[in-house]
Order: C-alpha cells, then sequence, then structure tokens
C-alpha cells in the first residue's frame, strides 16, 4: 500500500492536481484528504484565502500606527480616495490623509512585498538544500548582495533615478556570487551537511561585512552615515516610485518560484530520487539559485539586511499547513508579508517619535527560532 505523504497529488480534477491514485481504497483515500494528507483544491483555496484577508486586514490596522496614530475612519476614507472611490479631499488634501498615503502607505507595501520575498525565497532555499536552516541572511546570500548594492552606491551608481534600477542587478550579481561561493565550500562528497553550511555560511557572512565596513569607511561621512543606517534594515526611503520597480522584480521572480513548486517537493527526498524521477537536477538547482539571488538582491537594495525572515516564517507555516510546496510557498509569501509589516510596525511605534531599524526586531525575533532549530531540533537538520 502506498504511504501517504504531503507531496501526494489530490484525487479530484482541480486545476492543481495530478492524476489520480489508483493503488489505495477510496475510504483511505477519503480519510487522507480529510485530514489533509492530500492537498486538495477546496483546502488550497481555504488555506490561501484566509491569509489574504488577514493580510490586507493587518496591512490596514498597521496603517494607523506611527508617530502620529490616525483613526481608522480616516485611514478608510484616505484609502477610498487613493482608490478613486472618495471625494477629493479624502485623496490626499488632508494632513493625515498625505500622511497615510505618503509615508506609511508606501512603506506598509514595501514592507510587505519585502517580507513575501525574503518567506518564499527561504522556502525555495530550505527545499534545495533540504535544511531548515537554510535563509539568505544566514547564508550570506543577503551580505552578498549588500556588497553589490554597496559598491555600486560607492561610484555613484543608484544615487539618481535614472541609475535607480541598476541597483537590484549589482545585488543579485552579489547574492549570485555568494551563494555559489557558500554551496563549493560546504559540499561534500556530493552532500551538504549542516554543519558545513552554517560554518561556510559564518565565514561569507564575517568577510562581506568586514569589506562592506571598508567600503562605509572610505565613502564621505554625510553618504556613509545613511549605508550604515540602511544596512541595519530599514523601508523609511520607500515611495511610489522605488516601489513600482520593486515589485517587477518581486512579482517575476515568484512568479518563476511558485512554477517550480511541484519540483521542489520531488527534491526534498533527494538528488537521486529527483533523478530516477526525471527531474534534470542541475539545471533545477541552476534556476534555483538564479531567483534565490535575483529576489534577494532586490529586496536588499530596497530594504537592507534584514534577518531571519527566510527561515523563522517557513519553518512556522510549514508546521501549519504541511510541506507541500503547492501551498507552502504561496502561504510563505502572505505570511513573511505580515510578520515584516508587523515588525516594521512595532519599530516605528516602540519608541515613536524615534524607530528603530526593523532589522533589529527580525533578529531579535528570529534569533531564539534559530536557536531553537539548531539545538532542541538537532536531529531532524540533518
Amino acid at each position: 500500500m502506498a504511504t501517504p505523504t504531503s507531496q501526494l497529488a489530490p484525487v479530484d480534477s482541480s486545476p492543481i492536481v495530478s492524476p489520480p491514485l489508483t493503488e489505495v481504497g477510496a475510504e483511505q483515500l477519503r480519510q487522507w484528504k480529510s485530514s489533509g494528507a492530500i492537498l486538495t483544491f477546496q483546502r488550497w483555496v481555504t488555506i490561501i484565502g484566509s491569509l489574504v484577508v488577514a493580510s490586507l486586514a493587518l496591512c490596514v490596522l498597521c496603517l494607523q500606527f506611527g508617530a502620529t496614530k490616525l483613526d481608522m475612519g480616516t485611514v478608510l476614507s484616505a484609502l477610498r480616495g487613493w482608490l478613486g472611490v472618495g471625494t477629493p479631499d479624502t485623496a490626499g488634501t488632508d494632513t493625515s490623509a498625505v500622511i497615510m498615503l505618503h509615508i506609511r502607505l508606501p512603506r506598509v507595501l514595501t514592507g510587505f512585498l519585502v517580507g513575501s520575498s525574503l518567506a518564499v525565497v527561504g522556502a525555495a532555499l530550505q527545499a534545495l538544500l533540504r535544511n531548515p536552516l537554510a535563509d539568505p541572511y544566514v547564508l550570506g546570500v543577503s551580505s552578498g548582495a549588500a556588497l553589490g548594492v554597496s559598491l555600486a552606491m560607492l561610484f555613484g551608481i543608484g544615487t539618481t533615478v535614472a541609475f535607480l534600477p541598476g541597483l537590484p542587478l549589482f545585488g543579485f550579481v552579489g547574492g549570485l556570487l555568494s551563494l555559489g561561493a557558500m554551496y563549493r565550500l560546504a559540499r561534500s562528497r556530493g552532500r551538504l551537511p549542516i554543519q558545513s553550511m552554517l560554518l561556510a555560511g559564518v565565514i561569507l557572512n564575517a568577510m562581506l561585512t568586514a569589506l562592506i565596513m571598508f567600503i562605509t569607511s572610505i565613502m564621505d561621512p554625510n553618504r556613509s552615515a545613511g549605508l550604515v543606517a540602511w544596512l541595519m534594515g530599514s523601508l523609511t526611503l520607500s515611495n511610489y516610485g522605488i516601489l513600482s520597480m520593486f515589485a517587477l522584480y518581486v512579482v517575476g521572480g515568484a512568479a518563476l518560484l511558485l512554477q517550480k513548486a511541484q519540483i521542489m517537493n520531488i527534491l526534498t527526498f533527494g538528488e537521486e530520487t529527483a533523478r530516477s524521477l526525471g527531474v534534470e537536477t542541475e539545471r533545477v538547482k541552476k534556476q534555483l539559485f538564479l531567483l534565490a539571488a535575483l529576489l534577494t538582491g532586490a529586496v536588499v537594495s530596497v530594504s537592507g539586511m534584514i534577518g531571519f525572515v527566510g527561515m523563522i516564517v517557513p519553518h512556522a507555516v510549514r508546521m501549519l499547513v504541511g510541506s507541500d510546496h503547492r501551498v507552502l510557498l504561496p502561504a510563505s509569501m502572505l505570511a513573511g508579508g505580515m510578520f515584516l509589516v508587523a515588525g516594521d510596525t512595532v519599530a516605528r511605534t516602540i519608541l515613536a517619535p524615534s524607530e528603530i531599524p526593523v532589522g533589529i526586531v527580525t533578529a531579535l525575533t528570529g534569533g531564539p527560532m534559530f536557536l531553537y532549530l539548531l539545538l532542541w531540533r538537532k536531529d531532524q537538520l540533518v
């Protein structure tokens, strides 16, 4: 009798299913479907739909908070004006509406995109490396992307609107090179041991951080202060121009990752099993590495280094919805967006009117989770 796993395809004829499982009885299949062992279209819609509603509600709620607290009526009126269904004065002439539409709304939207990107990249890397500790920050990918962006800023690229789209490209190259270096350093006899992976990540982080600090030390003091604040993780530079360009990178990269969900399910069983099932593992690994570096580079160019989102969010979502990447990837994106929006709200309100970098909030949240995974669940991380 076949063994139920989260990767087994559903039985119904919905668009996300594979051919029916004929080797098991109808009653057994019914029990697996009701328990969540088999992904059905109804279950997918329920999970993703619930997260979409929760995301919208959280984003609207977080628009209230900041140095000046706004009431919900003002927020909703400003949003209706922004969407073109309100009166002209609610669309931008009122002071509260201006604060909400031109400061908080782009910041919340950017935070949601950043969190979504980090979470989906973390989930993809965890599937590729078969390790829940995989994360762009832990593996040094974020540091590599930050080095690429820092070099671009050192030479004046990205300081004007005309060259602003080039920053994610520099981040992409830096993230890709650091990810490739980590993979080469940690791989041993066809395997990727957790100890080697973490050690390679620590070494790369240390070296790349030193190079970033060197660049900071030789820059103009006025520019270096902004670079340091950006490196700690910040969404304060958000505006609709940056948001629109960033959204292009995120939507394109995330869409390509979501197309690989079924292949990621197969990769979790190991490369040998994947090859025996017809997956071109080397080509798929290169594609996933490229997409991970692309999204990480875009994120770092906008928000700096924000750590642990790509590790703790997919792990928490996996415990709730299972390991099927057809639901895990979109659920992680929505949960990651909510996590970072909530974290940024805490960062800009806990010491208002002063702000703390959102990277500090995510590190204080993700650090204990990292230790939990490493110390108390290490037997499951091999």
